[in-house]
C-alpha cells in the first residue's frame, strides 16, 4: 500500500508524488512478468481449426443462455451493432476502441456449423477490413476479458443495442447469465 503523503500550500494541500518510485514499480512488474516459464501451453489454447487445418476466424461456442453463438479464433463474443446499415459500420473513434472490429489478414474462414457464403469483409472508414456475417460488420467488446464473457449483450453504447450472433447471423436479444453490461433493453 503506497502512502501519499501531503504538504501545505498558502492552505491548500498537494499531494506529493514519487514519480521515480511509481516507474521502479511499473519496472519490476514488467521484468518480472518477462522472466516466465517459458513452456508452452499452446496445445490447451489452440484457436479451433476448419476441415481444411486452417485457424478459422469466426467459430461456434455453446455460451449458457444465448446457446450457440459466434466466436473470434481465441474464443471470444463476437456482437452486431444494431445502429451498422447492411455491412457499413456505424462504429469508429471512441466506439471502436470499445468495440473493436474484427479484422482478418486474409480471406476468413469460418468452423464447423457456420456458412462460407455468409462470411466477407466490408470497407471500414480507414480502408482496412473488417470480417462480416451475414451481412453484419463484426465487433469484439473491450469488457469481455477471456474466451465465453457476454458482458457487451443487450448493451445500447454508442447509441444503439450490441447483441451475440446465432449461427445464422441473427442478432440473439435474450439476455445473458454471464452478461454484466446487459442493459440496453
Amino acid at each position: 500500500m503506497k502512502v501519499v503523503r501531503t504538504r501545505s500550500t498558502m492552505g491548500r494541500r498537494q499531494p506529493l508524488t514519487s514519480l521515480g518510485g511509481a516507474l521502479g514499480v511499473v519496472l519490476t512488474a514488467v521484468l518480472i512478468a518477462g522472466c516466465g516459464g517459458g513452456g508452452s501451453s499452446s496445445a490447451a489454447t489452440a484457436p479451433p481449426k476448419t476441415s481444411n487445418g486452417h485457424a478459422a476466424t469466426i467459430n461456434l461456442a455453446n455460451e449458457g443462455n444465448l446457446g450457440k453463438i459466434l466466436v473470434d479464433s481465441n474464443g471470444h463474443t463476437l456482437y452486431l451493432f444494431q445502429k451498422d446499415s447492411g455491412t457499413k459500420s456505424a462504429c469508429s473513434g471512441a466506439c471502436a476502441s470499445a468495440w473493436p472490429p474484427l479484422r482478418a489478414s486474409s480471406k476468413p474462414v469460418v468452423g464447423g456449423g457456420l456458412s462460407t457464403s455468409e462470411v466477407g469483409t466490408s470497407a471500414r472508414s480507414d480502408g482496412k477490413p473488417q470480417v462480416t456475417y451475414n451481412g453484419h460488420p463484426l465487433y469484439l467488446f473491450e469488457g469481455d476479458e477471456k474466451p465465453g464473457d457476454t458482458n457487451g449483450q443487450g448493451s445500447a453504447a454508442f447509441g444503439a443495442p450490441w447483441y451475440a450472433l446465432s449461427s445464422s447471423g441473427d442478432g440473439v436479444t435474450t439476455s445473458s447469465s454471464s452478461s454484466s453490461g446487459g442493459s440496453g433493453y
